[in-house]
């Protein structure tokens, strides 16, 4: 797989795609042909070869505004809040990869290469915080790209957050696959106290050799159950998500993965099944036929068969569990692996009394 000579290493999408938004996609074409041939990457056919440059750029940005409101009904999540806009995680099949198209950049290689972060970010949490029309509800740290991507090892905007959550005694959701989250244990312990955090950790798969090709910059397996167990031991709630079940990839893996996070201290386990909207279509077939050859039709006929006859389905409340026979083998074996692992384990409903407390200064009383 890494051997192709046109594969590019460390990243999960192997070229850029035109922006839908692009008005001039000609233009963007002509460049990228000329790019190419500068560096020597068009083909005899003429087609372009993908961009082998892999520098990860950041873009400052100053937002307005920092806290969104989810209006998808499957979602599960009221709020969120992301600091940075694209991943350099670069797992191919992120659902996340078209709104970078909203920047005017690719959900392709730009998605991983070119990083918007958000300075400002800490100071707006706080200000919508302090608003008198503020009620408190969970917000959820990620839902569209990871608050630990490599850049947050640095910036540390994401620790800033949760110090203000903290604050403001103000519940907070975290999504993330990377064992950076072991960092602010310190700080989740003491929201923790206050029953102000859960943790959810994206285990995609059990198998390092697929989780490096699907997702090359994230935690590696090992880090990410260790940073489960560590998280689990000091009484942070934590659940696991399996997304996305790719059949033929990992579907196999349910039972075993679930057995896994439960002996570790996981608390539940979801999972949603992939679904390559708008242009992850593309890039994932692209993708798989490069790195998976020998199974790549049958991966993607597999997963057309669990939304009827094509790769993504946007309808609410079925794009995510998806239908037909596969989606129905998975959602049964889920159904036994939480019974046989989950059974007598919740998680905890997140303490929204706190923060108004804090507002109205009744926190003095306790």
């Amino acid at each position: 797989m890494s051997g192709s000579k046109d594969y590019i290493k460390g990243r999960g999408a192997q070229l850029n795609v035109t922006n839908k938004f692009d008005t001039h996609s000609h233009k963007f074409r002509d460049e990228f042909l000329n790019y190419c041939a500068a560096e020597g990457e068009v083909g005899s056919d003429g087609r372009p070869f993908p961009i082998k440059k892999s520098k990860t750029v950041l873009i400052e940005t100053f937002p307005k505004t920092i806290v969104n409101k989810i209006t998808s009904p499957d979602v599960g999540m009221g709020y969120s809040l992301n600091p940075y806009q694209g991943c350099e995680h670069g797992c191919v099949y992120c659902y996340a990869r078209n709104t970078h198209e909203y920047w005017g950049y690719s959900a392709g290689l730009d998605f991983e290469q070119k990083i918007l972060v958000k300075r400002n970010a800490v100071e707006l949490l706080e200000k919508k915080l302090q608003s008198k029309n503020w009620q408190a509800a969970p917000i959820v740290l990620s839902g569209n790209t990871d608050c630990y991507q490599p850049t947050e090892k640095n910036l540390q905007i994401t620790r800033g957050l949760l110090q203000t959550f903290l604050k403001y005694k103000h519940p907070v959701g975290i999504i993330t696959k990377n064992a950076l989250v072991q960092r602010d244990i310190d700080i989740l312990k003491e929201l923790a106290a206050d029953n102000l955090v859960h943790v959810n950790l994206s285990i995609t798969s059990l198998d390092e050799e697929i989780r490096r090709m699907m997702e090359p910059r994230t935690a590696s397996v090992t880090k990410r159950l260790e940073t489960l167990e560590k998280l689990s031991s000091e009484n942070i709630p934590v659940s696991v998500m399996m997304a996305p079940i790719i059949p033929g990839i990992n579907s196999h893996e349910i039972l075993p993965l679930v057995k896994a996070v439960a002996e570790r201290g996981a608390l539940s386990v979801g999972y949603t099944m992939v679904r390559l909207n708008g242009a992850i279509g593309g890039i994932f077939s692209y993708w798989i036929k490069k790195t998976l050859p020998d199974r790549a039709e049958k991966v993607l006929h597999q997963i057309q068969d669990c939304h009827a006859g094509n790769l993504n389905d946007s309808e609410f409340g079925r794009r995510m569990k998806g239908t037909g026979n596969i989606a129905e083998q998975v959602h049964q074996q889920f159904k036994i692996a939480r019974k046989k692992y989950l059974s007598e384990r919740s998680t905890p409903k997140l303490n929204c009394d706190l923060h108004a407390q804090y507002k109205t200064g009744q926190m003095s009383l306790f």
